[in-house]
Formats: C-alpha cells, sequence, structure tokens
C-alpha cells in the first residue's frame, strides 16, 4: 500500500475506485430500470394504473430510507460500511425480481429493499465529495467525471438490458444485475476510504474531539433557495420519469417501432450526456450553477415538446440531443448546486437531491398511469412540455452559489 503515495498526483487509485464503482453500479442500474415497466406490464401482468403505482411506493419508500440513512450518515458511523450494506441489498432485490412473479411480493418487500439499495449512490457521491475536499482535488470537475461514468454505464445498459431481456428472459438480466452489485460491494469493502462522521459533542469537549467537517445548521431546509431548487429538480425528474415509464411502451403500442428502439434511444442519450456533463463542469466556473441550469431546462422544454410534434425514428433519435444536454446538466451540477446551499452536509444534500428525484417518481407514476388510462401515450408528453416550463421558472428564482 506504500507505494500507492508514490503515484503520481495524476492517477489517484482511490479516485479511480470511486470511477469503477460508479460505472458498475451504474450498469447494475441500467440494466434494472429501462425495462422495470416491460417487466411488470409481460411478465408480472399488471394494468399501466399498478405499474405506475409500483413506481409510486417505491419511491415512497425510498424518500423515507433515504433520509433516514442520510441523517445518520453526516453525523456519524463509517459511510463505507452503509454503501456495502447497500450493494449487498441491491443484490438481493436482484434476485428477488429474478425468481419471483408476484406483484404484491414486489410491491413490499421488493420495495423496501430497492430503496436501502437505492441509497448507495448519494452515499457514494457523498464520501467521493469529502475525499475530494480533503484531498485539495477540483471537486466540480471530479464529480462530473463520475457522473459521466454513469452516463456511460446507460450507453451500455439499456441496450444490453433489452437484448438480455428479449432474447434470454428477465430472469437472466437481474441474475447478472445481482452479480455486478456483488463485485461493486467487493471493490467498496476493499479500495474505498474509510471517512468515520464523528457525533456532535458537548461545548465543554470541544477541544478534544470536533467533526470532521462543519456541520450546516438544521435548518438548512427553510432556506428559500433550497426549497425553490428542490421544486426545480422535482418537476424536472417528473418529466424525465414519465418519459422513462412511457416511451417503451408508447412506442410499441402507439408508434408501432420495434421494441429494441427503447434500448438504442436511451443508451443514445446516455452517450450525448457524457461530453455534456464534462462540458458543464468544465464552463461552471465562467457560466455559474443557475444559468447551466437554465440552458438544461430549455433544452429539455425543446426535447418534450419535439416528443409532442415528431414520430418517426430519426427525429426521436435527433432529440435525444436535448435530452442528454437537459440530464446531463441537472444530473451533475444540480447535486452540486444542493451540496454547495448545504456547506458541511454533503450526505444530507446529495440525499436530497436524489430524493427529489424519488419524489418526481412518485409523481411521475401516479401521473403517467392516469394519463395513459384515461387519456392516452399522447398526453404524458404534453404534461412533460408544461412542467419543463414551470421548472425553468422557478430555477430562474435560485441565486447563484
Amino acid at each position: 500500500m506504500k507505494r500507492l503515495h508514490w503515484l503520481p498526483r495524476r492517477f489517484n487509485p482511490v479516485f479511480a475506485a470511486f470511477l469503477l464503482i460508479a460505472f458498475l453500479s451504474g450498469i447494475a442500474g441500467a440494466l434494472l430500470a429501462p425495462t422495470l415497466s416491460l417487466f411488470l406490464t409481460t411478465e408480472v401482468k399488471v394494468r399501466p394504473l399498478w405499474v405506475g403505482l409500483f413506481y409510486t411506493v417505491n419511491a415512497i419508500v425510498g424518500i423515507a430510507v433515504s433520509f433516514l440513512l442520510a441523517k445518520r450518515s453526516d453525523t456519524r458511523g463509517d459511510r463505507r460500511k452503509l454503501i456495502l450494506v447497500c450493494c449487498l441489498m441491491a443484490v438481493g432485490n436482484c434476485l428477488l425480481f429474478a425468481f419471483n412473479r408476484d406483484y404484491l411480493t414486489l410491491i413490499t418487500a421488493g420495495v423496501l429493499l430497492s430503496a436501502i439499495a437505492n441509497t448507495a449512490m448519494p452515499q457514494i457521491f457523498a464520501l467521493a465529495r469529502e475525499y475530494a475536499d480533503s484531498s485539495a482535488r477540483e471537486v466540480v470537475m471530479f464529480s462530473s467525471v463520475m457522473r459521466a461514468q454513469l452516463s456511460l454505464a446507460w450507453v451500455i445498459g439499456p441496450p444490453l438490458s433489452f437484448t438480455l431481456a428479449l432474447n434470454y428472459g428477465f430472469t437472466v438480466m437481474f441474475v447478472i444485475a445481482a452479480a455486478t452489485f456483488a463485485i461493486c460491494a467487493l471493490l467498496v469493502w476493499f479500495t474505498l476510504p474509510s471517512v468515520p462522521r464523528v457525533a456532535p459533542v458537548e461545548p465543554a469537549d470541544t477541544l478534544i474531539a470536533a467533526p470532521s467537517a462543519p456541520i450546516a445548521p438544521v435548518s438548512a431546509w427553510r432556506n428559500p433557495d433550497v426549497r425553490r431548487l428542490f421544486i426545480a429538480s422535482v418537476l424536472m425528474w417528473t418529466c424525465n420519469t414519465m418519459y422513462i415509464i412511457d416511451m417503451p411502451l408508447y412506442i410499441t403500442a402507439d408508434l408501432g417501432l420495434p421494441e429494441n428502439l427503447a434500448g438504442l434511444l436511451m443508451g443514445t442519450a446516455a452517450g450525448l450526456e457524457i461530453p455534456a456533463m464534462l462540458l458543464a463542469g468544465y464552463y461552471v466556473k465562467r457560466f455559474g450553477k443557475r444559468n447551466m441550469m437554465l440552458f438544461a431546462v430549455a433544452a429539455g422544454i425543446l426535447f418534450y415538446a419535439g416528443l409532442v410534434v415528431f414520430k418517426f425514428k430519426l427525429a426521436l433519435m435527433v432529440l435525444q440531443l436535448f435530452n442528454a444536454i437537459f440530464i446531463g446538466i441537472i444530473a451533475g451540477i444540480g447535486m452540486l448546486y444542493f451540496q454547495d446551499l448545504m456547506p458541511g452536509r454533503p450526505g444530507a444534500a446529495t440525499t436530497l437531491f436524489t430524493n427529489s428525484i424519488s419524489t418526481g417518481v412518485i409523481l411521475a407514476g401516479v401521473l403517467q398511469g392516469a394519463l395513459v388510462e384515461n387519456l392516452g401515450h399522447y398526453a404524458v408528453y404534453w404534461l412533460a412540455a408544461l412542467l419543463a416550463v414551470a421548472a425553468l421558472w422557478m430555477s430562474a428564482s435560485v441565486r447563484e452559489v
């Protein structure tokens, strides 16, 4: 291990481990998410309304669990051990989906395992932020590179997910995802650093022990900028999740296009997200987080408006450029925006960001299911465009940090 300290500064094995874990966990997640709605409709055989309900319940439980774990991780304990537990829960969740087709079991035990498993990613990013701060590294650029690993994973994951599910079955796909999460657990245990969280101490003991990082006041949520950013982020992710849930069903049921096109569209968007994220990380100091977010949401409006207008394969592929700009920037810069508005609480800030995603999933599940049942798939994209406009207005009211 001593030899690692003599390696050139440009190559840091710990940072490399963070990037590899982000990539592999992204691959596993990208195997599960794109085909979930298809799995529930074809394998579990439930109606679109029950598909939306599953997403909603999953998100509600996920918010509750992640807030509880984030609060603890920012004050005490070893964040690495928490990440390890989350990865092991992800393995169990994948195996449950691989060998079970009962809706009630999946929406109870499956949702609980998934809620704990989904906490891994914000905790990985929180640990990376703490390690980057302690190493005097460029936090914005490193976070953008890490987030780009997830996008790279989503270039590979969705096409692979549909290929495995349609050609070899969902069981094979879920087992492969479980094996990938197991590899992540091993990497977490053997490569990531431990950054113990010290509990707050009494004033008399401050000379003896002190927190490893300044803890932001509990009232950080009372900051109006945090609230506005949270609402804007919820609206953005509601649009995105409605699209992810509905798109595989829409292109086959309404447009009559092949099923594997869904994986191709998701993979194309993820591939384009990588340069979008890296460029956002490079230019954020020049233009600021607020302006970058406004630019991203404007691209999102164009994307959803384009889905309303265009119905053929080539146009859907071209529109992924706007989708990539939208998601690439808000996924990378959005998380850092929360962290900068809540200094000293990277776990809580990152979890607040991911819970804005989960809240968007709740709304998206309800809205997508209700709209498809009553008005059809077409209405989903009209609403997404309107919500994106509302997100632009709300984002404009958040101050620059």
